[in-house]
């Protein structure tokens, strides 16, 4: 993963102070590109360890069209849980709840689950429902069917930046349109990226865009091509940036490989228990703050 480090490089090096909406400060820098062979391993960290069970089910989340936080505290997954509790302390019922009670009261009461534990139509939201006028569109049903009746298509695109519901997301998606793109049999995805937090946010977009990937060429019955990763404003906050000289002071090691356990047809198919990553062995975690 030399790629990412040198992502972290090219923003400290050329990137500046700027203000932002979380009132962390960042170092930022606007515009840049990486590159994954998907032959050569699964791309997931190595210089610390992250979170895949996370990753998995954030996916499968998506997949599932669903915009609801519950299925992802129930499985321990913590990593959309301060948008709907910053939400929650705004609404009359809050009466000082911490943010582990309010995780407790989402996974213990299915009512207070539906009422705040909602994000609005985020990502899966859009990836399966789409609105136009008068209808709306299932975008990863189509281009998966689209994929196998007429893989030289320019137009194997997925959109999550629906501009007439931002207001009504908890947040506009920050990885918000991805495309696909077939040659000699082999599928590569390009993903935009408007907003990147380098630290923390990156290294889970690449890792669960190369399992998309992944998962689209295995029931396409496609080899693997590349992940590419464009960024907008790429930027490291303030206070993670201990945090990014540690990674960079530590040497990568050879990345591991995802498998699939069985063959699946269908992407709603899908189960956490079908991946099975071997040979990972990554430096140890380092934590960091997500600024909201």
């Amino acid at each position: 993963m030399k790629q990412y480090l040198q992502f972290l490089e090219h923003i400290l090096n050329v990137g500046i102070k700027k203000e932002d909406r979380t009132q962390t400060g960042t170092i930022s820098t606007f515009g840049y590109q990486m590159r994954f062979d998907l032959n050569q391993g699964f791309p997931l960290l190595t210089t610390k360890k992250v979170y895949l069970k996370a990753i998995i089910h954030e996916l499968l989340w998506f997949i599932s069209g669903s915009t609801n936080i519950k299925y992802l505290v129930d499985h321990d997954v913590r990593i959309w849980n301060e948008w709907p509790y910053e939400r929650f302390k705004k609404s009359d019922e809050y009466q000082g709840e911490t943010l582990d009670e309010f995780v407790r009261k989402v996974k213990e009461d299915n009512e207070f689950a539906s009422k705040h534990g909602e994000l609005g139509p985020v990502y899966g939201y859009q990836w399966r429902h789409f609105e136009g006028q008068d209808k709306f569109v299932d975008q990863l049903a189509w281009v998966i069917e689209e994929i196998k009746q007429n893989p030289n298509s320019r137009r194997l695109i997925v959109n999550s930046w629906q501009a007439a519901s931002i207001n009504e997301m908890a947040l506009p998606p920050c990885h918000l349109l991805f495309q696909f793109y077939v040659l000699n049999n082999k599928l590569s995805c390009q993903l935009y990226q408007r907003s990147a937090d380098a630290f923390l946010g990156v290294p889970f977009n690449i890792a669960s865009y190369a399992l998309l990937t992944m998962m689209v060429a295995h029931i396409c019955n496609l080899e693997l091509g590349e992940f590419i990763h464009t960024i907008g404003d790429a930027h490291i906050y303030l206070n993670h940036l201990d945090q990014v000289h540690l990674q960079l002071s530590r040497e990568p090691r050879a990345l591991p490989k995802m498998k699939f356990l069985r063959k699946v047809t269908d992407i709603n198919d899908f189960k956490y228990e079908d991946f099975l990553l071997e040979d990972y062995h990554p430096h140890s975690r380092i934590k960091g703050e997500v600024s909201v």
